[in-house]
């Protein structure tokens, strides 16, 4: 057989050969490959566990991700801790930016001053997520030198070809956020992403958002941790609305990040309780999967959490929607039927409270509704509703029947955390 047969019958041939020599390099780039293509994850694990143990530090924190999103073998946080500990101690700035982001949670790591040392010197090591969430936290601050922070680490951010940095970066210099309005540069910016299918972003005039007192060019968890003031709409059912939640930063980068993994929303059906494409709700939506948070996408998850008097760990996958002009979700009630409830961690209890955040300007219509109550919610970007789904005594609770209305015209974005009664994450 000639070499050109074998390499047309396995693509990865030569690849194979050279990590036969047990070269960590050779062994980490058969890796590589076979995560590529989407084949045998088991080898893939195994070789970049041979790499790790002769002391590649990029094949180390690989297969750390693979363990901690259970890929190839049963999801063990605890193991991919200490994997990315010991890579983060060989200077790998990813490996200290994930174990910041897993901090967040306080389930599989303490929620510590370590959180925001270790993403400070993922940040100073040029890790693009890092920068990504050191500009967010930085831009939800008034000061002037946190404003003009934010915008150099997003300039730094997209030099390094981060494309989400690239897009807020392309919004602030248009609109003159945090630095003097540039709208050639903008629309600039704009060409390039969408050359990389990125969709321009619907207005947002989010104002700045409630955040607790901090020294100007400090970085620090605790503002994600503050409660901030609720306004009270109705106390049967509970309904609250929070003004000033997430930045105009957080609003787009929860929106940018959900545009490539939109899809038609399903609903849960009262009788066999599973998710299905019903007329009772018509956006598309996006769900974030463990593997899709980053450290900005979990800090807003905490952000919105503990504005509803509740912690992250008892979150489910946060759900990004998008509804055009004739979208809507009629009415319906968010805790989970039995049937649902008795397959998706029930340990966890139904979802006690729900916490929605508008995050775009809409030109008419959206409104949340609560028809027991007599409320109704207009969509403001940034602000959030809250409301709870169960009764004190932990019973589901009918009155909280609500509808996402129709939009008239334009756009409307929403974010969405539903609240178990207890714990509901891993990690």
């Amino acid at each position: 057989m000639t070499q050109d047969r074998v390499d047309q019958e396995d693509p990865l041939h030569a690849l194979r050969a050279a990590a036969a020599t047990g070269a960590p390099e050779a062994l980490f780039r058969l890796a590589q490959a076979l995560v590529a293509a989407a084949r045998d994850a088991g080898d893939a694990e195994a070789l970049y566990a041979r790499a790790a143990e002769a002391g590649h530090v990029e094949a180390r924190f690989q297969w750390a991700r693979m363990r901690l999103y259970g890929i190839a073998a049963p999801a063990d946080a605890g193991a991919a801790a200490q994997a990315l500990s010991r890579a983060e101690a060989d200077g790998h700035a990813g490996a200290a930016c994930l174990l910041a982001t897993l901090a967040l949670a306080g389930i599989a790591l303490p929620r510590d001053a370590r959180v925001h040392q270790r993403l400070l010197g993922a940040m100073n090591a040029g890790d693009p997520l890092a920068l990504r969430a050191a500009a967010i936290h930085f831009g939800r601050k008034s000061h002037p030198d946190d404003q003009a922070l934010c915008v150099q680490l997003l300039e730094t951010g997209a030099r390094a070809g981060d494309a989400i940095a690239a897009a807020l970066l392309a919004e602030r210099l248009a609109h003159g956020e945090g630095v003097e309005a540039n709208p050639q540069a903008a629309a600039d910016l704009r060409r390039q992403l969408a050359a990389q299918g990125v969709e321009a972003l619907p207005a947002c005039s989010a104002a700045m958002p409630v955040a607790a007192p901090a020294p100007p060019r400090q970085l620090a968890i605790e503002d994600a941790m503050a409660r901030v003031p609720a306004r009270t709409l109705s106390s049967r059912p509970r309904v609250s609305v929070i003004d000033g939640l997430l930045s105009r930063d957080e609003c787009r980068l929860l929106m940018l990040s959900a545009q490539p993994f939109l899809r038609p929303s399903q609903a849960l059906d009262p009788d066999s309780g599973r998710s299905e494409a019903m007329s009772l709700r018509t956006s598309h939506d996006a769900s974030f999967d463990p593997m899709m948070e980053d450290f900005a996408l979990r800090c807003v998850q905490l952000r919105m959490a503990r504005a509803a008097g509740m912690d992250l760990a008892n979150a489910e996958q946060l759900i990004v929607l998008r509804y055009a002009p004739g979208q809507e979700y009629r009415p319906h009630r968010d805790y989970l039927p039995p049937a649902t409830l008795a397959r998706d961690q029930p340990q966890a209890g139904n979802r006690a409270r729900t916490i929605c955040v508008y995050l775009n300007d809409v030109e008419a219509g959206g409104e949340t509704e609560f028809p027991a109550a007599g409320v109704s919610v207009s969509p403001r970007a940034g602000s959030a509703v809250v409301f709870d789904n169960l009764r004190a005594d932990g019973s589901p609770d009918p009155d909280s029947l609500h509808a996402g209305k129709p939009v008239l015209r334009g756009v409307k974005w929403l974010a969405t955390l539903w609240l178990r009664e207890r714990p509901y994450r891993r990690y």
